[in-house]
């Protein structure tokens, strides 16, 4: 099996003939050429006819917000916000609009995921250079999401594949995921992560789930990745044999500048006292996976969420991210520069550090 690394020629050999031509792409539009214009977006939505359909259908929360979804349209947001490529993935409430999973609707996710996969591949092929795509995946269905992942990034050539933070009450770092997350790790996948609100949780305290529950799950994820067990509250030592510890070669990119995770960083990461974060932590250790994982800034361009991951993480690790179409690539570009942020880094966000993951979009 090819590993989707050696996928990327294309690209490479593609975009400096674009900027050489003077920025004209396949699809007419022209590529600004100011330095703000070259963002990438690692938090961007799109829905195909049959996805729409399927979410009309159920009228979950946000349904409605995508049936005027338009390539086309898509790409004057994104040039208006000075994003060159915009990597698209599935959102909550995912493939499934109901919590049984039963064989039913386990057939019907996974004709929908080869179908949103395809729907992507095409406009990453008319968009040349505009989009990437993270693959979605029919979880939790194990059999289903291992034949996907092969044709994704054998046959499509996905960028990665984008998952949501639980799938009925299981977390990412469960063992039951295992043999999706190994195959993962041994293509040295990125994984995008997106938030959504378990079975347990969809009306808590008579609560819209994205006002607090999207943001919660995220840091229940990202707990089960990076504890050997979550039920511990604190960790540091690089003894524990994390699930992230397993999955050393994937990259992960948490939604939503980690949802909660600065608030409860205490009880999830453990220690972070002054001495913590400015040493360098144990290989393995909770801070030490928090601190290779990258975060995007879709819903957090504040500077609460963005001062503290720089601090807890980095601000190598925020990357930039638009929750389109629900977010403004604009908006969320101009609200970046009242965070506090220097000049440089700011840069960073908008295209360095994602190059780190990507580097095939230099």
């Amino acid at each position: 099996m090819a590993d989707h690394s050696c996928t990327t020629i294309s690209r490479r050999q593609f975009l400096p003939a674009i900027w050489a031509a003077g920025g004209l792409l396949a699809s007419g539009v022209a590529w600004p050429q100011t330095p703000s214009s070259k963002r990438l977006d690692l938090h961007h939505h799109f829905a195909s006819p049959k996805f729409k359909a399927l979410l009309a259908a159920g009228k979950r929360q946000g349904w409605e917000v995508f049936q005027p979804y338009d390539p086309t349209k898509d790409l004057e947001a994104m040039e208006k916000g000075g994003v060159a490529t915009a990597f698209l993935s599935v959102t909550t409430p995912g493939l499934y609009l109901g919590d049984e999973f039963n064989r039913t609707e386990r057939d019907r996710a996974t004709a929908m995921a080869r179908d949103m996969n395809d729907y992507g591949a095409r406009l990453v092929r008319d968009h040349q250079g505009r989009f990437g795509l993270f693959a979605a995946l029919p979880l939790p269905d194990i059999d289903a999401s291992l034949r996907e992942i092969a044709y994704a990034f054998e046959t499509l050539r996905a960028d990665g594949v984008g998952l949501l933070t639980s799938y009925g009450n299981h977390w990412l770092g469960e063992k039951m995921f295992e043999p999706v997350f190994d195959e993962l790790n041994r293509r040295n996948a990125v994984v995008f992560v997106h938030p959504t609100d378990a079975p347990c949780c969809h009306n808590l305290a008579n609560a819209n789930p994205a006002t607090l529950e999207w943001l919660t799950d995220t840091a229940r994820s990202i707990l089960s990745m990076i504890a050997a067990d979550p039920r511990v509250v604190t960790g540091r030592g690089a003894s524990e044999a994390s699930p992230a510890t397993r999955y050393a070669n994937c990259k992960f990119i948490w939604s939503h500048g980690g949802g909660a995770l600065i608030g409860v960083a205490s009880r999830v990461v453990g220690s972070v006292t002054e001495k913590d974060l400015s040493g360098t932590p144990p290989a393995g250790s909770r801070l030490y996976h928090i601190r290779r994982f990258f975060y995007d800034t879709a819903g957090s361009a504040n500077p609460i969420v963005m001062q503290g991951i720089a601090r807890l993480a980095g601000a190598s690790q925020i990357v930039f991210g638009t929750d389109y179409p629900f977010g403004n690539p604009a908006g969320l570009a101009e609200g970046l520069d009242s965070v506090g942020f220097t000049a440089a880094q700011l840069r960073a966000i908008d295209r360095e550090n994602a190059l780190r993951i990507f580097p095939q979009y230099a």
